[in-house]
């Protein structure tokens, strides 16, 4: 599951898997094994049934007794963390609710308000020139920008979670990724421990679970890694299904809400995750899983089950597994909904000429166990002025944005690049846009200004 042949057709591997049973043995990463559950009655006796169950990775067996490579590039996703996904009993329901009425107090019809500046400025830096990647251009970059604010996260901070985590999911020097993921974090809670903010980092830490420094950051690395990575797959999918060429493509007048249906169905940005430890021998439709090794839910091949035809074919929402199922189903698939819906209608209403720029069987897709993600996504348009910031600023009764950064408010052109490219001057040491909280943290002159300083700069009064 570990390389480009699963990466670009992976149901091949779930239909194979699934005409010899419920689940079956796989390799996540070199020397990793597993047994991936494809079959979608027995992947929800799984998922809701943490007695049997547990998550708790320090039941691994083989990477107790030393037959899992320390540097392995999964271990980051699977080894134990104390945050929701890893426990099990009072402690899950203590840290969960920490969670949940965190996010509970995010104002659902507020996310579409503060996505949809964060859309206009990134398709401002590109509408000129009549071409972009829509996913490293735009669907990567979009979520990023909403969860530092909605997480308080100073400009660089945010800038190395992200390359961090990005890294975790694709495999690349994870050790190395974690490490910073870590102290990162450990500087965010630092930081919002001495000046908190309206932030969901400080209704963590102010919530009377009392959650020490490390549980702290472990929820911390669920949310980011839950809000960003999978956000941009979503968003990215769907406009592949928008965009395409098929019989399924925006031609066909497909709505977003739809698309995005469709692709949780199909291809959800998380296809196999939700790792479990059996406490014992399992016999799962006749393949029996063994005690304390990993036992892994293929979202999208349980989805893919001919028992749901029906539902498929009717649009039941309810039936796919996509945000999960049991005591660890997902918190957030309502927020997680208005933001990929906001972002591609921004997209397609400033862009409506938007199509791919190469056929769709030249996309490529990320190798990895985890998620269904594209490399890229090519897109070409008739170039537009890019205007679409400053509208914003003005809508928001923000003037002069522009001078106080020194850079003109809806510039767009002084950074093509990608991370780190920059195209403001300020310290880039706020935590949103819109106003300041006073969450600045010190200059430590060492680290280059990046992307999201310029756009902190340019939205900051």
């Amino acid at each position: 599951m570990h390389d480009a042949g699963f990466a670009a057709d992976p149901r091949r591997t779930y239909d194979w898997l699934r005409a010899r049973g419920a689940a079956g043995p796989v390799e996540l990463a070199p020397g990793v094994e597993a047994t991936l559950v494809v079959q979608h009655e027995a992947a929800k006796q799984v998922l809701q049934s943490p007695a049997l169950f547990p998550r708790d990775a320090r039941r691994w067996a083989d990477l107790n007794e030393g037959r899992i490579a320390p540097d392995s590039p999964v271990l980051p996703m699977m080894a134990y963390r104390p945050n929701c996904l890893f426990t099990d009993g009072a402690v899950h329901l203590r840290l969960r609710k920490a969670v949940t009425d965190s996010l509970d107090r995010l104002n659902i019809s507020r996310i579409r308000r503060d996505v949809e500046p964060i859309a206009d400025y990134l398709i401002d830096r590109f509408s000129e020139r009549g071409r972009a990647d829509l996913l490293g251009d735009y669907a990567k970059l979009l979520p990023l920008l909403l969860f530092n604010k909605l997480f308080g996260c100073p400009a660089d901070i945010g800038d190395t979670l992200t390359t961090a985590m990005s890294a975790i999911f694709d495999g690349k020097d994870a050790l190395k990724a974690n490490e910073e993921l870590n102290s990162c974090l450990l500087e965010l809670i630092t930081l919002k421990r001495r000046r908190p903010g309206d932030d969901i980092t400080s209704w963590l830490i102010q919530h009377p679970a009392g959650l020490n420094d490390e549980e702290l950051k472990d929820q911390l690395v669920m949310l980011m890694g839950a809000g960003v990575e999978p956000e941009r797959n979503l968003i990215g999918n769907a406009l592949l299904l928008l965009l395409g060429h098929g019989a399924a493509g925006r031609g066909a007048g497909m709505r977003v809400e739809e698309a995005l249906d469709h692709v949780l169905w199909n291809d959800p940005p998380i296809a196999n995750y939700a790792t479990h430890y059996p406490v014992q021998d399992v016999d799962l439709g006749g393949v029996v899983a063994p005690a304390n090794t990993p036992v892994v839910i293929s979202f999208a091949g349980a989805n893919g089950d001919p028992e749901l035809d029906q539902a498929r074919r009717t649009g039941g929402q309810g039936a796919h597994l996509a945000w999960g199922a049991g005591p660890h189903a997902c918190p957030a698939k309502d927020p997680a909904q208005v933001i990929a819906v906001t972002a591609i209608e921004r997209l397609l209403n400033a862009l409506p000429d938007l199509t791919l720029a190469v056929p769709d069987r030249e996309l490529e897709w990320r190798p990895g166990p985890f998620h269904r993600a594209l490399v890229a996504l090519p897109a070409r348009f008739s170039p537009t002025a890019a205007t679409r910031t400053a509208a914003a600023l003005q809508q928001r009764g923000v003037v002069g944005a522009g001078e106080r950064s020194g850079a003109p408010a809806g510039h767009s052109r002084a950074g093509d690049g990608g991370i780190g490219t920059g195209n403001g001057t300020g310290p880039g040491t706020g935590t949103g846009y819109g106003r300041d909280t006073g969450d600045q943290r010190e200059d430590k002159g060492s680290r280059r200004k990046g992307f999201w300083s310029g756009f902190l700069d340019i939205f900051r009064v």
